[in-house]
């Protein structure tokens, strides 16, 4: 008979089976999923410390009392109110202490996982002396504190080597990777994997074979990964012998700068703390492990790291509307206007996340064919990956269906528009959907600069216009860019807002505007460099020294992949929208006039194709004669990131004060999410706040008394300057109070 009994500790229960087997239930009251709050080190050693003692307990299975997963992680609101790096290191230890009573308990406990065990959720079942996982889909385990600049704090990064490879344990804790319940039994991780229907009852049992077995004292660590042969030889040689150590890192830590460049101390102190586990021992380990969880817990790294993941979090709940009463409408089908790579990226979105149909519409049969094979190559992929089953790709791939004739989209309540950068075209189709389609079917642009207000003069209802900017290629960037005019409906917000979260996205709203908010912070940059370049300073030098300043490609090889012409063209609508700010330096046309497009056309200020060495990438030097310069000038990397940066960053704040934006918030996630801004800096809005508006204007000033008026501070950063207000915390801002006039000649100059 089972019996369940209160612990003392709310979050924990216990059921007791026959044969002595308890079952200890883990489930945080009131919350969606469970996560290990300030208390859990406490609980965990007032219930072990009851089950040690009653001698009828033979074996545990910890498990979850929540459908929706295991253990989610440590409670990051829980660290954030540590204060000192000593305060944040205690943390960590009583969480170590904790585990290894789990580990050294007489009776051996068995964790039975079914969803979600992450971080401070797989140390606890790696803790546990065998673990069962259901096979479901959702079932996931990693260890991904140095994606918030942390490392695993209760002897993650120390049970992980001594249970798997070290060459997939560095992996796992260097990248955050998670794998699914097949790939971690694969690699030892996990020792069974079962249907969930039968998850509990297998634990159960796996746990009275072990108490069978033996009993007694058991180590705090684990005896090391079940390898034999060649691999066992191999794992000894890297792992025990001082030589194979000081390889296996140097290694390490050299692929590991030439991706972080230095800016990410989490993932160095991390192989600081295995390497000292496994040459002093796991006591030693442990204890290295918490002095640098401490101190990076409390690192400015960590800090915007961590608001990058409540923001996110936020953005979840956002339903981009401020009226909480106004509810997305259901979506059932979608038409998608071009079948080109934006078109069918976003096409296999809607039908893989989403699993919405949708219907791909292209002016000829070419290119609807075209587009469905560009699908069908991503859902191959994922078969190939063993993400996905035949059958499941199958049922996707009938999803997405191709049509010649605006007939076929019939029915849809949102249809895509991913045709070219046209107005006029633009128009015509929006004329045609409205047609087809009647006045509630909502037409999204994937427009990057034209303004939503621009292609809303055509349609006869304004109010179902709205922009959705995806970001290329759409199956891999995370971001979505909603633009809104005045007259879009809160309801069609609300709807593509919710579309958008389907699709696996991160939704910002922002309001219309010419180049909205990511393409218009992108150009000043993009400018920059190629000031820069035009002064005589070198395409590589440009790339490395923003590259070092935490941007993942430089803007030089951004251009070659966004496209030399795409650029061009998007370069004067700025222009002709924003005045001589946004002048691009003379000399581009000659590019075009070369015929070099970037890398679609294997032609660009990068080398392509067989023209290529392997190795790092080289620049096509004869990129300089067509643009008439001599390269050669130095200049200091700091210069280049700095005037770069700077003008991201103030046409940021000049999007604030228009109130382009709704928050800083989302003007932080845009920049990251969607261009790549160094995530350790928080965003634009957060590096202000962090150098401080003062330095920041100090910075803008001295370039433009030197280079010219297109670093003239934005005036909500001047107003900071004086008054010492910030975007985040007590003293904020507020948006749209700080309007530039329109200094250009407008979008009908090149429309």
């Amino acid at each position: 008979m089972a019996s369940i009994q209160p612990t003392g500790a709310e979050a924990l229960s216990i059921e007791k089976r026959d044969g002595g087997v308890v079952v200890l239930r883990m489930d945080v009251p009131g919350e969606p999923v469970n996560t290990l709050k300030a208390s859990f080190a406490e609980d965990f050693a007032r219930v072990f410390d009851e089950l040690e003692r009653d001698t009828s307990v033979k074996a545990i299975v910890l498990t979850s009392g929540k459908k929706s997963g295991f253990i989610a992680g440590a409670d990051i609101t829980m660290l954030q109110k540590a204060k000192t790096d000593r305060e944040a290191a205690e943390l960590s230890r009583a969480g170590q202490r904790a585990l290894d009573r789990i580990a050294k308990l007489r009776a051996p406990v068995v964790a039975a996982i079914h969803g979600a065990a992450l971080g401070g959720g797989l140390e606890v079942a790696m803790a546990c002396h065998a673990r069962i996982a259901s096979d479901d889909p959702k079932t996931k385990l990693g260890l991904p504190e140095v994606q918030l600049g942390l490392l695993p704090g209760a002897g993650g990064t120390q049970r992980l080597p001594r249970l798997v490879p070290i060459q997939t344990a560095l992996d796992m804790l260097l990248t955050g990777k998670q794998l699914d319940a097949k790939k971690a039994k694969k690699v030892g991780l996990v020792d069974e994997v079962v249907p969930e229907a039968i998850l509990l009852e297998v634990a159960v049992q796996r746990a009275a074979a072990l108490a069978e077995k033996s009993s007694g004292p058991r180590s705090a660590a684990p005896k090391g990964p079940k390898l034999e042969g060649a691999e066992k030889l191999q794992e000894a040689a890297l792992t025990k012998t001082p030589l194979g150590r000081r390889f296996l890192f140097d290694q390490a830590k050299k692929q590991l700068l030439s991706k972080t460049r230095g800016n990410y101390p989490g993932p160095e102190r991390i192989l600081e703390v295995v390497e000292k586990g496994l040459e002093k021992g796991f006591e030693a380990g442990l204890e290295a492990e918490a002095v640098a969880f401490g101190e990076l817990v409390v690192s400015p790294q960590a800090a915007q790291l961590m608001s990058i993941f409540f923001a996110t979090n936020a953005l979840k709940k956002d339903t981009g509307v401020d009226d909480p009463s106004v509810q997305p409408r259901e979506v059932h089908k979608v038409g998608m206007l071009g079948a080109g790579l934006m078109g069918a990226g976003i096409a296999y979105v809607t039908a893989n996340s989403a699993k919405i149909p949708v219907r791909l519409k292209d002016k000829d049969a070419e290119g609807v064919a075209r587009g469905l094979s560009y699908v069908k190559n991503l859902v191959d992929q994922k078969v190939k990956r063993k993400r996905l089953t035949v059958r499941e790709a199958g049922e996707q791939l009938s999803y997405v269906t191709g049509t010649t004739g605006y007939d076929g989209l019939r029915g849809a309540e949102v249809v895509v528009e991913a045709v070219f950068e046209d107005l006029a075209l633009k128009h015509r189709v929006l004329m045609d959907v409205e047609r087809e389609c009647g006045p509630q079917a909502i037409f999204a642009s994937n427009t990057s600069s034209i303004p939503i207000g621009e292609i809303a003069k055509a349609s006869t209802h304004p109010e179902t216009v709205i922009g959705m900017h995806y970001f290329s290629p759409v199956e891999k960037m995370p971001l979505l860019e909603i633009i809104v005019t005045p007259k879009t409906a809160p309801w069609v917000t609300a709807t593509c807002v919710e579309l958008g979260k389907k699709q696996g996205k991160t939704v910002i709203v922002v309001n219309d505007g010419v180049g909205f908010y990511t393409s218009r912070i992108l150009g000043p940059m993009m400018n920059e460099a190629a000031f820069i370049l035009a002064e005589g300073v070198k395409v590589e030098d440009i790339d490395d020294a923003l590259m070092d300043f935490g941007f993942p490609v430089g803007p030089i090889t951004l251009l070659d992949e966004v496209g030399i012409d795409v650029g061009e063209k998007v370069g004067h609508i700025m222009h002709a929208a924003f005045g001589d700010r946004m002048k691009p330096p003379a000399g581009f046309e000659k590019l075009l006039a070369d015929k070099r497009f970037g890398r679609k056309n294997g032609r660009g200020f990068y080398l392509y194709g067989d023209k290529k060495k392997k190795g790092k990438k080289q620049v096509d030097a004869t990129v300089y004669g067509v643009l008439g310069l001599s390269p050669g000038k130095q200049l200091p990397k700091d210069e280049i990131a700095q005037r770069c940066a700077l003008q991201f960053v103030n046409e940021a704040c000049l999007c604030y004060g228009e109130g382009i934006l709704r928050s800083a918030r989302d003007g932080d996630i845009g920049a990251i999410f969607g261009l790549g801004f160094p995530p350790f800096r928080g965003g634009p809005f957060r590096y202000v706040d962090t150098v401080g508006a003062k330095e920041i204007v100090r910075r803008l000033e001295r370039f433009r008394d030197r280079l010219g008026n297109r670093f003239a501070p934005a005036p909500v950063l001047v107003e900071m300057a004086k008054t010492g207000k910030t975007f985040h915390g007590e003293s904020t801002i507020a948006p749209g109070q700080h309007k530039v006039a329109a200094q250009g000649a407008g979008l009908g100059a090149v429309a």
